[in-house]
């Protein structure tokens, strides 16, 4: 039986009849319907929900998108990611004239959307597998996002990065993210990136409600992480430069949609708020060091097996749910990124 969540007219954002491509609210709802259509693809594989029995179309053919290709993962056949391309609705649309007057502010050409984990019998193993090598720093190594990143380097080589989305949601939004690193340090492509409730592997600091006990620990694991990476760079003068990648990827400006109430993703908050007062209390070298390193990765450098902190970023757009939820479920749900009265706190950050 099919939840209401995977029901569109039930669920979905029916107000967006009239999308203005220029309104950031709109197209962060589209892109999150387009990841909640991922979600019910693979619903619709296990429940064997096909022909007018299925309940995906809705969710992509409501904002002018069609399906060009699923994403399949070869460990369990489960779908996990695919392709959009919009079907322009008035016939005269003149795609360049809309890049120069609406402030580049455009439909994207093609979005290539990824779920999260499915803790269903039909998915949740491959699911829970994937979710440990992202605690693990580990996700690049996996058969699912080598699948992904050749997907989306076969789109941006064949059309180009302009236009082209990537979103995703937790398990979905890590792969996004790693994928949407690769494609700048390796391709120098800068693709548009919305990144809901994006894992954030580390202790959850941002828990802790006294702020000057959280600011101190904070404080005491930037030193820490400093102090480290200066011990390893004595002894392994050869290891790779992190800065060089981090000044690279800086230009690059994902969008993150976190709760404060997610344990998954909270930490990205407090990421970026403590760089900022770290840089007024005159602690910014340490904090520039810090930023870019996970104790993990430290470690693994000085025993000489690199490991890459993926979910680190230099620069992100950041948008916070202010409401508060009643229950992780809901702090951690896709949906809530479409609601039309959603309070939010945004803030671009920027490295230097």
């Amino acid at each position: 039986m099919a939840s209401e969540r995977e029901i569109f007219s039930l669920s979905g954002p029916l107000y967006l009849t009239a999308i203005d491509w220029r309104n950031t609210d709109h197209r962060r709802s589209v892109a999150a319907s387009l990841v909640q259509s991922v979600y019910v693809l693979e619903r619709d594989r296990q429940q064997n929900r096909l022909g007018p029995k299925a309940l995906a179309p809705p969710w992509w053919e409501f904002f002018h998108f069609r399906l060009i290709q699923v994403s399949v993962d070869n460990e369990d056949q489960s779908y996990f990611g695919a392709i959009f391309e919009y079907k322009y609705p008035n016939s005269h649309f003149n795609y360049s004239y809309y890049s120069i007057h609406g402030q580049n502010q455009n439909p994207p050409k093609y979005v290539i959307a990824f779920r999260g984990t499915i803790a269903k019998k039909d998915s949740r193993s491959q699911d829970y597998k994937l979710d440990f090598k992202v605690i693990r720093n580990n996700l690049h190594n996996s058969s699912r996002f080598h699948i992904a990143l050749q997907t989306v380097q076969s789109i941006v080589q064949n059309y180009g990065a302009s236009d082209i989305w990537l979103a995703g949601h937790s398990l979905g939004s890590a792969i996004a993210l790693t994928i949407g690193r690769d494609m700048v340090l390796k391709m120098g492509s800068h693709l548009e990136t919305y990144l809901f409730n994006p894992p954030f592997a580390s202790l959850p600091i941002e828990k802790i409600k006294n702020e000057k006990l959280k600011h101190g620990i904070r404080f005491a694991h930037s030193v820490v992480k400093a102090g480290l990476v200066a011990a390893v760079k004595s002894h392994r003068p050869d290891s790779p430069h992190k800065s060089d990648q981090f000044t690279v990827l800086s230009a690059w400006v994902p969008y993150l949609f976190v709760n404060p109430s997610d344990p998954i993703c909270s930490e990205y908050v407090g990421y970026f708020e403590h760089r900022e007062k770290m840089g007024a209390i005159g602690a910014g070298e340490i904090e520039r060091i810090a930023t870019q390193n996970s104790i993990r990765s430290i470690i693994s450098t000085a025993i000489g097996k690199e490991s890459e902190p993926s979910h680190l970023l230099p620069s992100a757009f950041v948008t916070v749910n202010l409401s508060p939820p009643p229950d992780f479920k809901r702090a951690h749900g896709i949906y809530q990124w479409w609601k039309p009265d959603l309070q939010c706190n945004c803030k671009l950050y920027q490295f230097r």
